[in-house]
């Protein structure tokens, strides 16, 4: 499969700038403050449950929307991204959510907050994460793993502080109230911020890219794979989709589940925050990691320790087990979904980077939202969450088999070819 390149080279001069790593820092907070459509939900799951009266699959359901409209907004931003830039379509995103807070901390039954949650929090929060992504691997040629890397981290940094914050905002008020104070937060932070990105990206230049790699001892030019580019993205998706069903068990339903232990909700938004700090330490090693082994190999590393950890809930259930399985889940998780984006750069063109991007974590997201709601209907039907953990391991086996299947397909090019 070989790759094209928009061929200028306009702009060249600040890849890899100090400009660069400001607008990573700036796309970082974003990505943090736009998080918060994932974790906010996920910590009020049981009070949602409780004041509209459903049972734990149909409490999962704004989760799962939340996801689907976040699938749907990766693709769809990402095609502006591509056409428009990132300002106008994070600007738009953040007035969708902070109305979709403001909406759902009005809803009277669960469809209601459903509806809410997927198409304006769901979709809105989508151009902080996959369009994101994208558009600042433009900006680094030779820490590009590490700067997707680093990026992705907003979203994982957001998870540490996120349910402890709407925890202590729920228990000193209530979960409508937290909703409110986080639309006024998102509206605050995300449009200042998204003008301090208005520097339209530049052209990557091919030859620049190759002698910045050679001379860096990592690859000159882009990764080749025995597949048709159709037979890649459908491997690669399915790929997606069955990484983060098997992701989704622990970090959805870690709350709920020490709930049903006994041991409290609090308890699980520890272990939440406690899972995805461990997820950031591993999002920039594993950037790092990337840099100089390639995104395939890293999200296969970081697939089969994800299967192991999966493991360890089987047989342990005791508060402080749960504490350090998390951790380890957080561990070895983190690298898996930003090296998506990582071998969308090293085997496809610059100039689909947003919308294939996009694409893929659409597909992860699917996942995460497909492994939800499973796992509560797994919970209702068996009474406890063993199956669920078996039912997430399953699909980890799948993930690992299609990244073995790809790495033993790719060819490593020569120095005579050019980099995307």
């Amino acid at each position: 499969m070989t790759s094209t390149t928009d061929g200028s080279s306009a702009g060249a001069g600040l890849i890899d700038s100090p400009y660069a790593w400001m607008r990573l820092a700036s796309s970082m907070a974003i990505g943090i403050v736009g998080s918060i459509g994932f974790w906010g939900v996920v910590v009020i799951l049981p009070a949602v449950q409780t004041e509209f009266g459903v049972d734990r699959a149909d409490a999962s359901i704004p989760y799962t929307l939340t996801m689907i409209g976040f699938a749907a907004g990766n693709v769809l931003i990402g095609r502006y991204v591509d056409r428009l830039g990132i300002v106008i379509p994070l600007v738009v995103a953040a007035i969708a959510m902070a109305f979709g807070f403001a909406l759902a901390a009005s809803a009277t039954n669960i469809w209601m907050f459903a509806l809410a949650q997927g198409v304006f929090i769901g979709i809105g929060m989508a151009a902080s994460f996959g369009p994101l992504i994208a558009d600042i691997s433009h900006w680094f040629r030779r820490r590009r793993g590490v700067a997707v890397a680093a990026c992705a981290c907003g979203n994982y940094i957001g998870g540490t502080v996120w349910p402890l914050t709407i925890q202590w905002l729920t228990d000193s008020y209530d979960w409508r109230t937290a909703y409110v104070v986080v639309a006024v937060i998102v509206i605050g932070t995300m449009v200042p911020l998204s003008f301090l990105l208005r520097r339209p990206p530049p052209k990557e230049d091919p030859a620049a890219t190759a002698a910045a790699l050679s001379a860096s001892g990592r690859s000159s030019g882009p990764r080749q794979v025995d597949l048709s580019p159709r037979a890649l993205v459908i491997l690669l998706s399915i790929a997606g989709i069955a990484c983060c069903v098997a992701m989704s068990m622990p970090q959805v339903h870690i709350v709920a589940y020490c709930g049903d232990l006994g041991y409290g909700v609090a308890r699980g938004a520890e272990m939440l925050s406690l899972m995805l700090a461990g997820g950031v330490v591993t999002r920039i090693v594993s950037g790092f990691l990337a840099d100089y082994i390639g995104g395939v190999r890293t999200l296969l590393i970081g697939s089969v320790l994800q299967g192991i950890a999966l493991l360890f809930y089987l047989p342990f259930d005791g508060l402080m087990s749960l504490y350090a399985i998390s951790l380890m889940f957080g561990l070895a998780q983190g690298g898996i979904v930003p090296s998506y984006a990582i071998i969308v750069r090293e085997y496809m063109p610059a100039k689909i980077a947003a919308e294939r991007v996009g694409f893929l974590i659409m597909m992860t997201i699917v996942g995460m939202a497909l492994g939800g709601w499973v796992s509560g209907w797994i919970f209702d039907v068996t009474g406890s969450y063993q199956a669920a953990f078996l039912h997430g391991i399953a699909w980890n086996v799948l993930n690992v088999g299609i990244m073995l299947t790809i790495l033993m397909k790719s060819i490593r090019p020569g120095p005579a070819v050019a980099a995307a």
